[in-house]
């Protein structure tokens, strides 16, 4: 049995790796920490843990050693509790976005910031499966992605990876839910300024830019141009890519690329129907589930494909897929503990 510890288990990350660790067979939840709610009961704060879950929230400073930790603190807080937390468990899993980016250099550029613990950046995985599982096997170090990298990376890395396009070019909308902005109130998620909302909140310039880039590359960079769009929408992301196909490149080739990397792959789905309502990815029945669900149309009327990619930005945008990477580290089937398929209707 793995015991495993949540740092920064208030928010919503957090909630969501404890939901799916409790239920998972073959890990003992050891621990989950929050500053301001110490001594409370950890269903206090995530309510649909009631009967599920007696622990309580405990400081990091009564942290104990366990096998894994998951740390789902805010942006900039894991590179500076690193060194305190390192000696503390045997594998590390970053939620956040502290050591997504391989590059020091990265960081001024997409996060307005140095970063204070560059020496740990080539010692952690980027952390999705489907790219990089073999590195992930036995890694002690492994980051999670953003959850609006994550749609967009699995979306379109087929058709990177097998040089379909006839330019290294992508264009990416991508609209999101409220979760995805975290539980710490602002006027843009206060309940009169969001509701009925779709608002272009980073047209140009998203953080996730850069982790698009980077695992997209394939030996050449490529232009990523990316837009974020908040929806009202509680959970979900669904990324609309727009690439051009390389001249004789048809629909089918398309079907194969997709398959070649897809069609083993537990959490991967690939959408496309003739005709229904959820003929295209949808993230609405994904929520609470592990899946990330691709399509792609290619345009009658010339070389444009258009590609959908659905997910719950909190599962497998955030929690599920770090639980996924666990269980890839640890030798243990991908599947477990995330095994639950969404709802319908819901």
């Amino acid at each position: 049995m793995i015991t495993a510890s949540i740092v920064g288990a208030s928010g919503y990350t957090g909630g969501e790796a404890l939901r799916l660790l409790l239920r998972h067979p073959e890990v003992a939840l050891q621990q989950a920490t929050s500053e301001s709610n110490a001594g409370h009961y950890v269903y206090s704060v995530h309510p649909n843990l009631r009967k599920q879950c007696q622990l309580k929230f405990t400081p990091i400073s009564e942290l104990d050693p366990c096998d894994v930790i998951f740390l789902c603190l805010p942006h900039g807080s894991a590179m500076r509790r690193l060194p305190q937390l390192e000696p503390l468990a045997k594998t590390v899993i970053d939620l956040s976005a502290d050591f997504r980016l391989r590059k020091a250099a990265d960081y001024p550029t997409w996060y307005g910031h140095p970063h204070e613990a560059p020496q740990y950046l080539d010692r952690f995985v980027y952390g999705i499966p489907e790219l990089h599982r073999d590195a992930i096997k036995g890694a002690r170090f492994i980051t999670g992605a953003g959850c609006l990298a994550t749609a967009s990376i699995l979306g379109l890395m087929p058709l990177f990876k097998h040089d379909l396009l006839s330019r290294r070019e992508a264009f990416i909308e991508a609209k999101v839910g409220s979760s995805a902005a975290g539980d710490t109130p602002s006027l843009s998620t206060h309940h009169p300024e969001r509701s009925g909302s779709v608002r272009s909140f980073q047209p140009t310039g998203h953080r996730h830019t850069a982790e698009i880039i980077q695992e997209l590359a394939f030996g050449s960079t490529p232009m990523i141009h990316f837009s974020g769009t908040a929806i009202e929408a509680v959970r979900g992301i669904l990324a609309t890519c727009h690439v051009f196909l390389k001249d004789g490149v048809e629909e089918k080739d398309v079907w194969k690329a997709y398959r070649a990397e897809y069609a083993a792959e537990p959490f991967m789905r690939i959408v496309k129907e003739r005709q229904g309502t959820y003929r295209y990815p949808e993230p609405k029945i994904l929520a609470g589930s592990n899946f990330c669900d691709v399509g792609f149309e290619k345009d009658p009327r010339g070389a444009r494909l258009v590609v959908m990619s659905a997910i719950d930005n909190l599962v497998k945008g955030a929690a599920g897929n770090g639980i996924q990477a666990m269980n890839v580290a640890y030798g243990m089937p991908e599947t477990l503990g995330l095994e639950f398929s969404g709802l319908h209707p819901v």
